[in-house]
């Protein structure tokens, strides 16, 4: 994990749970754009030479170090939010709108809780429960559907 310090250092630490450190699968349209990001990457990493320095980073600055977050949320991702049209929201609320959007979506519980790095499926349950009362009538009708089968 990045640990940034409020003297402008950072360094790269060890995440402080090992639930933390976890493989989350992606859709297969995010490979093939991480793919291509990768090849842009190691093309700028030559093209700098010596002054690179490579953190292993999925995404970098142009010498290797980490991105300034700041500058990623004001300088992208507000523009991005904005020309899509959707109301100014903060970089961890996505975070939240997946969670949201998978339990909707009827996902299992423990899958989603297991993205998100929770300690327990219940926990993601006591966050998220607002989504689950609309749940409610798609297991009423699935139940409706076995026992009318």
């Amino acid at each position: 994990m990045l640990a940034r310090y409020s003297d402008g250092t950072w360094e790269l630490k060890e995440p402080k749970t090992p639930r933390a450190r976890r493989t989350v699968t992606v859709p297969k349209s995010v490979i093939g754009t991480l793919q291509r990001h990768r090849k842009a990457q190691l093309e700028e990493r030559l093209r700098v030479g010596e002054g690179y320095t490579d953190h292993r980073l999925i995404f970098a600055a142009t010498n290797g170090s980490p991105l300034d977050w700041r500058v990623v949320v004001q300088r992208h991702f507000n523009r991005v939010i904005r020309e899509a049209g959707i109301r100014r929201i903060r970089p961890y609320d996505l975070r939240h709108t997946c969670a949201t959007l998978l339990l909707g979506a009827g996902e299992n519980v423990k899958v989603v809780s297991e993205r998100l790095g929770h300690a327990s499926a219940a926990l993601t349950l006591d966050v998220y429960s607002h989504v689950l009362p609309d749940m409610q009538q798609g297991a009423a009708e699935r139940m409706e559907s076995i026992m009318t089968a």
